[in-house]
């Protein structure tokens, strides 16, 4: 390449990620006939979650950017495991964070007869045998990291002996276990991945898309690259897990003497308060810890969608934390600041009283309701508004009155004045308490100059507080939500303890709150901003009788720190 070649090369790859710079190249020298062309490959034996948003993320945004394509394939070889509801799901979940397979959607069972000849093939090629050992067997010969396996006492059989016993093993008339078939190739290798590793094993049990047809199902390691060759990728992106298998992807499809794409690994997506074993999160949806893989705790895309966390703003997520070749632990906080980053452009305002304590206005006047118009957005007001209802008795937040407040608290107490949002200027003049001496009521005076919270005499109050009339708010379920586990890293678990010890006891919190009019007939999935308090989603549970939201994320509270201080 000459200088000059060079250059262009450097200037159009300043500033991309590893995998991003290497298409760059590939495509600048001509491979693959300057094509790009990925898959994102899951497999249908559970629900999709933040580490696949990663993945979806990378492959059908390389794609798009450098004109490409991106297939959906399902790697569905193992019958025991996998379901339709889980295809059904996935297919949802990338359409949700915008993958668009644009009709190209394939499974591993649709090369099924392809993979049998393929590994027929290595057979009469001397490099595949059928191992009768049990499982127990293979892995006590297969050595260590320090010391090599030993070979099989069936790996020499004769190829006619193997080719008979692979295909009574297609034909059914071995149980499961009874024979593997593996690939010959070096049971001293420094990678033990490449020790003979198993290609096809026996089970007896329904595919969710071939019936009874087959008996014997292949491994992944065998299946994915030939899938691959077969659908023509240029660039196979997948996590660190799978760098030693690359040097098996590769001999593979260079023993069959097909087409070969180029595996490239990067991180996998960890994340603090998170468990991505799929494994684990079955567990949790089998025991009833929580309620469904849609669960707004879990960290599922479809419970992430149920929770009200903006697409985008997973999207943002993922392009901010990037890629890299070592694997790290993301803090969470790194996708609150993503969700409300997006909800603050986006969600509109709207007024909601979680833990309420009821205003009497006495000087105004007993039955009369007037309206005020509020916009949705008070800097962008083409977002429209609605009106809302105020009355002589109104719910406030509990936390917005002291009976002794510190210092520098601007909120409500006896004697101080605060604006009601868009409505008037209120002044407290008796708290009353119950028995316990819990403040159960406020008896308060309104300056009716003041209308719209405007001053009429140029007096500065400091404290504005968000309001309910009382009579024609709406009484909602709210959920409140935390992390489900609540210590950093929930896989790091203490010995004679199960992860399921871990689960953060406070992690959901059900309230009834006071909500606004204008909400009883918001849609379902619709994510709102209730003022000073957070984002909020209007749960699939709610009825127009009785709305349920759930807490997408919480606003930055600095009355907090105001209150800590003092």
């Amino acid at each position: 390449m000459s200088d000059t070649a060079n250059t262009n090369a450097q200037e159009s790859t300043a500033g991309l990620d590893f995998i991003r710079t290497r298409i760059t190249e590939d495509k600048a020298a001509g491979k693959y006939d300057s094509r790009v062309h990925t898959r994102f490959p899951p497999e249908p034996n559970g629900y999709l979650h933040l580490g696949h948003a990663k993945s979806i993320c990378l492959n059908f945004g390389v794609a798009q950017e450098f004109g490409g394509k991106c297939n959906l394939r399902f790697d569905d070889t193992n019958p025991l495991k996998e379901d339709i509801e889980y295809v059904d799901s996935i297919r949802a979940d990338v359409r949700w964070l915008g993958g668009n397979w644009e009709g190209r959607e394939f499974y591993s069972s649709d090369y099924f007869d392809t993979l049998y000849a393929y590994a027929e093939q290595l057979i009469l090629a001397g490099k595949a045998y059928v191992d009768s050992a049990s499982a127990e067997e293979i892995r006590e010969r297969r050595g260590t990291l320090t010391k090599p396996g030993t070979e099989s006492p069936y790996r020499n059989r004769s190829v006619e002996e193997n080719l008979d016993l692979f295909r009574r093993m297609k034909a059914g008339e071995f149980p499961d276990g009874a024979h593997v078939l593996r690939a010959k190739i070096d049971m001293a290798s420094p990678n033990m991945v490449m020790r003979d590793p198993t290609l096809y094993r026996i089970r007896h049990a329904e595919h969710h898309r071939t019936g009874n047809k087959w008996c014997i199902y292949p491994m992944y390691d065998y299946t994915h690259c030939i899938s691959d060759s077969l659908e023509h990728i240029t660039h196979s992106l997948c996590t660190l897990e799978f760098v030693n298998n690359r040097e098996l992807y590769d001999w593979v499809l260079e023993a069959l003497g097909i087409y070969r794409p180029q595996q490239i690994e990067f991180a996998r997506l960890s994340v603090t308060h998170t468990i991505l074993s799929k494994r684990k999160l079955i567990q949790l949806v089998q025991e009833g810890r929580v309620r469904g893989w849609d669960d707004p705790r879990m960290p599922t895309l479809c419970g992430l969608r149920r929770r009200g966390v903006p697409a985008q703003a997973l999207r943002e997520f993922c392009a901010r934390i990037g890629l890299a070749r070592a694997d790290s632990t993301v803090e969470y906080s790194m996708l609150e600041f993503c969700m409300r980053e997006y909800l603050n452009a986006h969600a509109p305002r709207v007024m909601a009283v979680l833990d309420p304590i009821k205003v009497v206005i006495e000087n105004y006047p007993e039955g009369q309701m007037e309206e005020f118009v509020m916009p949705y957005d008070p800097e962008d007001s083409s977002r429209g508004s609605r009106t809302v209802p105020f009355s002589r008795e109104l719910y406030i937040e509990r936390d917005d009155f002291r009976l002794d407040p510190p210092k520098k608290f601007f909120r409500l107490a006896p004697g101080a004045e605060v604006r009601l949002r868009y409505a008037y200027f209120i002044t407290c003049t008796k708290a009353i308490t119950d028995e316990h001496g819990k403040v159960i009521e406020l008896r308060c005076t309104y300056d009716p100059a003041s209308r719209g919270g405007n001053s009429p005499d140029g007096r500065r109050v400091k404290g504005t507080l968000h309001w309910v009339a009382a009579a024609q708010a709406v009484p909602a379920e709210v959920r409140l939500y935390e992390h489900l586990f609540a210590m950093d890293n929930p896989n790091d678990v203490p010995e004679g303890q199960s992860f399921t010890d871990l689960i953060n006891p406070d992690s959901l919190k059900v309230i009834t709150a006071y909500l606004e009019p204008s909400l009883r007939h918001a849609p379902v999935g619709q994510t709102v901003q209730f003022e000073r308090i957070g984002y909020f989603c209007r749960d699939a549970d709610s009825t127009a009788e009785k709305p349920v939201y759930n807490r997408t994320v919480t606003l930055k509270d600095s009355w907090a720190k105001v209150e800590k201080k003092g």
